[in-house]
């Protein structure tokens, strides 16, 4: 389901209706329109808890757009800027599909999203929070964007908990599945933090030295992934596995839409959607 619901979220960071709706209330530039879209929800706040609930930003980075981005665009002024552009660019990508077919998908991703589990999910909590939306798309949006955030926390927590901080997580995935170390770099991080955290994955035994990645790792890696499916897991549950399979049907076409339209190169990364 997160493969399906993932790329609807991500319009927000990537399609250039979005990136011209955040321009338009003065929040230039990529990063701005990152840190003040997602962070809005929180309320005008400093950069300490982005820094926990983002996680894999480097501080000083996450510093340099909080509390600065809220003199250029208020929280308010954020939220709608990010819904604006969010739900133009899902009308030029589904124009083509029925408005029955887009009442459906909606219809059920909110009653997923209405199922989440706040306690502990600090980003899922705050976006559960914020009106549902008066139309299919705003609905669609903003249901992803809340079972995406409260995936995320999960993720965080099994991360904090496998004893794995923010570089050391962003190492890892560059060594194991051939992302770019933009990826990492992108996010703040030093290049002496790279190959610092690189060691002390070398030492986990969860690389060899020249990098690579090992079966253990992997496994370890795996537990990580496994605990934040099974954290994850209650909305579906709660939907039941009829609705969940019609829903995934529904987000089908809307999601490999999204997914065509996005740059495979990005600052965030796409789940690939099966097949």
């Amino acid at each position: 389901m997160w493969a399906h619901f993932e790329p609807v979220h991500a319009v927000t960071y990537l399609h250039p209706r979005a990136r011209a709706a955040y321009e338009a209330v003065g929040l230039r530039g990529y990063w701005r329109g990152y840190f003040a879209g997602r962070a809005a929800p929180l309320g005008a706040v400093e950069a300490a808890p982005v820094i926990a609930v983002f996680f894999n930003f480097a501080p000083p980075m996450v510093a340099r757009a909080l509390p600065a981005v809220w003199r250029l665009a208020s929280p308010p002024e954020a939220l709608r800027a990010r819904l604006t552009g969010a739900v133009q660019a899902l009308a030029e990508l589904t124009y083509e599909l029925p408005e029955t077919h887009l009442a459906e998908a909606a219809d059920l991703l909110v009653r997923a999203a209405s199922a989440v589990q706040a306690a502990g999910r600090v980003l899922g909590a705050v976006n559960a929070a914020l009106p549902v939306g008066e139309y299919p798309l705003a609905q669609l949006w903003q249901a992803a964007t809340t079972l995406r955030e409260h995936r995320g926390d999960g993720h965080v927590a099994a991360l904090v908990a496998a004893g794995l901080d923010p570089v050391e997580t962003l190492a890892w995935r560059v060594a194991s599945d051939g992302t770019s170390p933009q990826y990492l770099l992108g996010r703040g991080w030093s290049e002496e933090q790279w190959h610092a955290a690189h060691e002390r994955l070398v030492r986990r035994g969860w690389l060899t030295g020249d990098g690579t990645a090992t079966e253990q790792g992997r496994a370890e890696f795996q537990a990580v992934e496994d605990a934040t499916d099974r954290a994850a897991a209650h909305p579906w549950q709660a939907l039941g596995q009829k609705d969940s399979d019609r829903l995934r049907e529904l987000l089908e076409p809307i999601a490999r839409s999204c997914h065509a339209a996005l740059p495979p190169e990005s600052p965030i990364g796409l789940p690939a959607l099966p097949g």
